[in-house]
């Protein structure tokens, strides 16, 4: 491949490459380039956002480069402090293993298997005594941590900062050393972290890697980093319907934002096509949704259950075709059944009785169809059908008499 096209497509959707004029460099050498990409197993279930990095691991792979998926079970038990205004709890080394081997499961959603080493960083640090790490620590000093930004928040502001979260960096940075990794890859928020990498590794001799950071994808609010715990998520192990109507609730600008980062399928040259022609009016961007929404459901499960979800998708919200190819989800309810507002909350379609209350007053709801304006009537264990508020949320349901 002609390095300006694989420059063009490593480039793509990157926010910063440190150094390019050394990524060009390398790239000319015609062969393997080690590209690395840490992780840190701090919860078991990864979602699109941590694929950003994997998309761009796969696009290495398939222009012949050797990727390592590193799994960070040392640094796991540190806490990254990036991003953060506060120490982050530590994970016990159970946590850690449990999370590891569940990350290492959903990679391979992404990264082509034959072509991924996955390494984990106790390899080294483990064979590490005390003077090692005091080695390592003599690398830096207090005022070059104190110029990140999230330690020099949180110094000026008066807040704690552990001896340990210091010794981050310089683990992560090592990391390189370890490896002889020819390009680190990370989120903006791990810039320091990265730069770090690369004069470890001029300390120790070795060529210092080019650093690609890559942004941290806006969740479903097109507002802040998707994050589990802002519930703006959509995780790669969720059902393929509920990749595909949450897809389809992003917003047009978003959209175009979660092509570049996230699509395999469509390329840098159609994506300005298709955003052409949306604003020109000739192409409707829930049909470009709706491409992207298949995409990833294949990608996470296959392409037949993506077929499925966007026929059950079209069946609910365009009234074409069989509500019965939505998953069913069962609901224990009182034997005396559940009111209107209560049903609703209990599929997860409101937030509280009194949402959906105001949904019912809003002539917003509809079963199977049919608009539902009544806040007492009843559904009685043995009820199936579909829920609806509004055209995009919706849930298949049968509901089960409560032991």
């Amino acid at each position: 491949m002609p390095i300006q096209h694989a420059f063009d497509l490593i480039a793509r959707g990157a926010d910063e490459i440190l150094k390019r004029e050394e990524l060009e460099a390398r790239l000319k050498l015609g062969r393997p380039l080690r590209i690395k990409a840490g992780f840190d197993p701090t919860a078991p279930d990864l979602h699109l956002g941590h694929t950003v990095l994997l998309n761009k691991m796969r696009q290495f792979q398939e222009l012949g480069h050797q990727v390592i998926f590193l799994i960070g079970d040392f640094t796991g038990m540190i806490g990254d402090p990036s991003g953060k205004n506060v120490t982050r709890k530590p994970l016990t080394r159970e946590d850690v293993l449990a999370n590891a081997e569940t990350y290492a499961e959903q990679v391979f959603k992404v990264l082509d298997r034959e072509r991924t080493e996955v390494r984990f960083n106790s390899e080294w640090f483990g064979a590490m005594n005390a003077a090692d790490m005091i080695r390592l620590a003599a690398q830096h000093t207090v005022a070059r941590m104190l110029e990140r930004d999230d330690f020099a928040k949180r110094y000026a502001a008066q807040q704690p900062i552990a001896i340990h979260e210091f010794l981050y960096p310089l683990v992560q940075g090592y990391d390189s050393v370890a490896l002889k990794s020819d390009v680190e890859l990370g989120g903006t928020d791990q810039k320091f972290n990265l730069l770090m990498g690369r004069g470890l590794q001029e300390h120790f001799g070795q060529p210092p890697q080019i650093v690609l950071t890559m942004p941290l994808l806006e969740g479903l609010d097109g507002v802040q980093k998707m994050s589990k715990s802002l519930g703006n998520y959509i995780g790669i192990a969720e059902p393929a319907i509920d990749i595909v109507t949450k897809t389809l609730k992003i917003g047009d600008e978003l959209m175009w934002r979660w092509i570049e980062l996230l699509s395999f399928e469509i390329g840098i040259d159609e994506a300005r096509r298709l955003q052409a022609e949306v604003a020109a009016g000739a192409l409707n961007p829930r049909d470009v949704k709706l491409r992207l929404a298949r995409e990833l459901a294949a990608r996470f499960h296959d392409a037949a259950a993506a077929d499925m979800a966007i026929a059950g998708w079209h069946a609910v919200v365009r009234g074409q075709g069989d509500t019965s190819l939505l998953p069913l989800a069962e609901l224990a309810v009182p034997a005396e059944g559940l009111r209107t507002a209560a049903l609703l909350k209990a599929a997860g379609l409101t937030t509280s009785n009194a949402e959906g209350l105001r949904k019912l007053g809003e002539r917003a709801v509809r079963v199977d169809g049919a608009v539902v304006e009544d806040p007492q009537q009843l559904f009685m264990p043995g009820f199936e059908g579909v829920l609806q508020i509004g055209k995009r949320n919706f849930a298949r349901v049968r509901l089960v008499a409560a032991a």
